[in-house]
């Protein structure tokens, strides 16, 4: 969850925001609502992220309890991501996205 050291926002839309804000995140949420998926998996599923930016993300989102992270004991170490109960909470603002997206395309492109 949150640390205490970041201020909260008072507005729920900005605390949205806040936690899926930039464009890989909202990708990488598409990805898992699928069901969980490997580090390899989502590199190769998110268009353009790199390596960096992707550890980078995910950690972030961890941290927001928007994602679970789970290592297996194996040479070499295999690491899964799954949506948590919060995480998979995003579905119906995805599906507005898909939505408003497709109408959005058909309509001016």
């Amino acid at each position: 969850m949150m640390t205490k050291e970041k201020e909260i926002p008072a507005c729920p839309v900005e605390m949205t925001l806040l936690l899926i804000g930039d464009k890989w995140k909202v990708l990488i949420i598409r990805d898992l609502l699928d069901g969980t998926k490997r580090f390899n998996e989502l590199m190769r599923s998110v268009t353009g992220i790199t390596q960096k930016v992707l550890t980078s993300n995910l950690r972030a989102m961890e941290a927001s309890g928007l994602l679970t992270r789970t290592v297996y004991p194996e040479v070499p170490p295999r690491v899964e991501y799954t949506l948590t109960e919060t995480g998979y909470s995003l579905k119906p603002i995805l599906d507005s996205m898909v939505t408003w997206g497709t109408a959005y395309k058909e309509k001016y492109l």
